[in-house]
Order: C-alpha cells, then sequence, then structure tokens
C-alpha cells in the first residue's frame, strides 16, 4: 500500500514537472512581457511564478537596458568609452 501510494506521489510529481515550464522559459517569459508599466509590485501575469528575487532582478536588467536605449548616441558612446576605454558597442544599446 504504501510502496503504491508512493509511486504515485513521485509519478504525480514528474508529471507536473514535465508539463511546467523550466525556470529559464519562464524567465524568457517575463522578460518579453516586461513594459514601461512593469514595477516591482505590478507584475505581468508572465513573470507572477517568479521569485520576487528574480523578478526583481529580471526587471532592473529590463530598466537598465532600455534606459541605455532610450539615451541619445552621444551618451551611449560616453558611457561605452567608460567601459573598456574604447566606442566599440561593448555596453547594450549601442
Amino acid at each position: 500500500m504504501r510502496a503504491a501510494m508512493r509511486a504515485g506521489i513521485v509519478g504525480g510529481l514528474l508529471l507536473l514537472t514535465a508539463c511546467g515550464k523550466s525556470q529559464a522559459e519562464m524567465q524568457a517569459d517575463c522578460q518579453k512581457a516586461l513594459t514601461k508599466a512593469s514595477t516591482k509590485t505590478d507584475r505581468p501575469e508572465a513573470c507572477k511564478e517568479l521569485s520576487q528575487k528574480d523578478y526583481d532582478t529580471i526587471l532592473m536588467a529590463w530598466i537598465v537596458d532600455n534606459t541605455i536605449e532610450d539615451m541619445p548616441q552621444k551618451d551611449q558612446d560616453i558611457l561605452d568609452l567608460y567601459d573598456d576605454g574604447h566606442v566599440n558597442g561593448s555596453i547594450p544599446g549601442d
């Protein structure tokens, strides 16, 4: 009886794991769903399953990337120069 219950539980967990998305897939979906309206407490639906720490990291990276992309090219070049001493596209947004 115990063995059958244990097998059923393990089988159910394996089935749930196989049907669900991986952590990397959930993070990628979250990145795609972020918009300028996304905040620390107002997450897109695609980000709801992530831990607060993972969501905060993805959100901050998205904010930095989009801030750089929205900067004038001259300012992007200055950041690029500070990055490695050359204007060579080593930062996002260049």
